[in-house]
């Protein structure tokens, strides 16, 4: 049998090949003045479009004129993150179903509006008849991110009408994707669990009743059951991450390929290629790895200088995956503060008590105060540092017992939310293909006859 996995020798010879004519050397960017990244060679984005779903402010213009930087805040179609998150937390109740329908519609609903858009989301939370089987059961992969992908793009062949573009048709499109995406990713999770780690299987119907956070949880769990602050905690998680402006990777990438007037599916999969990333969605992983790395490397945790030893052994490329990274630390945009950052600590800290993990709390409080000087002192930085979302989320899924491959997916349950406005928005407001320039730096040759060569 044919490994296809291998590499072999030929393969290897034919890499060396590619590395070995590859002419592209990084001062060639600064010559031809190209925005590597999109962004500037300060870390401002390149504009590259419009949009009205959300904007990040981290800086302004002080009393001189000059921009500097500024505590980070966050608006979901011009309403603060942070008072959106204060009233449905003062008023105990879930804010997910709230927030997607702010970021769709560019208004709160109101009471009853609402509760309508949660029951109609509620009659989504459905898969179609033996879709579990015959695509996430029959077919178990490794990498969630995968799974979930590759289960998006077999709805197409479930929707009878998969490539209406219209605003009706897409809108109805995403609404039942973000009802679909718990279920599609924890159905993965539980298939990986069981054919691949020999767990028992155990598939949990959505209950009709229950919000996102709740019903993600109650799938995921064999006994269903979780505690309220549970539910509450991850709620806000959901909320936090549910958009997040149209300058990321995987939310730009919705733009790109909704421009190419393809179908729901397949720009929903994309961005999921997108998130999958580890310099994207996988971040929080890295966070909670880097930390157990921590723990089993210093022998006092709460000791400030033996922590900052090994942060400063992260930095020189000397610990966890020699990357030179502490994760979970900085903000291509952000400087001062991440508010999601903000938010999700204080209720990590009400977790921690819960679980009884305040030790725990500690130790990413103790890191977060040390990592951003460590980290000016060791690098030319354009901007401040302070830890991202990505920092603290890592913290509370674990607190919440989600599984280490649920992570990113758990990211995508939320971001949909925020693809789906974008789409929608692409697709209102644009009637042109997104297709940047890039300038050839070879020059040209002639072609050589075969037996000349």
């Amino acid at each position: 049998m044919i490994n296809y996995s291998e590499i072999t020798p030929y393969i290897q010879k034919l890499a060396h090949l590619s590395d070995s004519n590859n002419g592209i050397v990084p001062q060639m960017y600064a010559e031809h003045d190209v925005k590597r990244g999109l962004r500037d060679l300060d870390g401002t984005g390149v504009v590259a479009g419009l949009t009205e779903v959300s904007h990040i402010k981290a800086k302004e213009k002080d009393e001189n004129g000059n921009v500097v930087p500024c505590k980070g805040e966050l608006y979901y179609r011009g309403v603060n993150v942070r008072d959106l998150v204060h009233g449905f937390v003062s008023e105990h109740r879930p804010g997910f179903e709230e927030a997607v329908y702010l970021l769709l519609f560019s208004k709160l609903p109101d009471k009853e509006e609402l509760e309508s858009f949660s029951k109609q989301l509620s009659t989504y939370r459905s898969l179609p008849p033996s879709f579990v089987r015959d695509m996430i059961l029959k077919a178990p992969g490794r990498d969630m991110m995968n799974i979930l992908s590759r289960s998006v793009l077999a709805l197409y062949a479930y929707d009878e009408n998969p490539d209406d573009i219209s605003t009706p048709n897409v809108l109805r499109q995403c609404l039942q994707l973000i009802a679909q995406f718990p279920m599609l990713a924890v159905y993965g999770y539980q298939s990986y669990q069981h054919y691949h780690n020999g767990n028992s299987l155990f598939i949990h119907f959505p209950k009709p009743e229950y919000n996102t956070a709740q019903n993600l949880l109650y799938i995921l769990r064999e006994n269903g059951e979780f505690s309220p602050l549970e539910a509450e905690l991850l709620d806000l998680a959901l909320v936090l991450h549910a958009e997040h402006g149209g300058g990321n990777n995987s939310t730009f990438t919705t733009h790109v390929v909704t421009s190419s007037g393809t179908d729901t599916y397949s720009a929903i999969s994309a961005a999921l290629g997108s998130l999958k990333g580890p310099r994207h969605g996988g971040a929080n992983v890295k966070v909670v790895q880097m930390f157990d790395d921590l723990k089993v490397n210093v022998k006092d945790t709460t000791d400030p200088e033996a922590v900052k030893e090994y942060l400063v052994k992260l930095l020189n490329k000397e610990a966890f995956d020699r990357a030179g990274l502490i994760y979970g630390m900085g903000h291509a945009v952000y400087s001062v503060s991440d508010p999601r950052s903000d938010i999700l600590r204080q209720y990590a800290k009400k977790l921690s008590v819960e679980k009884g993990m305040e030790e725990e709390f500690c130790l990413y409080e103790t890191v977060a105060s040390i990592a951003p000087e460590l980290i000016a002192a060791k690098r030319k930085m354009y901007k401040g540092v302070s830890p991202n979302v990505d920092f603290y989320s890592g913290m509370v899924y674990r607190m919440l017992g989600l599984p280490h491959e649920l992570y990113t997916p758990i990211f995508a349950v939320a971001r949909i939310a925020g693809w789906s406005a974008h789409r929608m928005e692409e697709i209102q407001n644009s009637g042109k293909i997104i297709r940047p320039a890039y300038i050839n730096v070879k020059q040209a040759k002639a072609y050589v006859p075969l037996n000349e060569r």
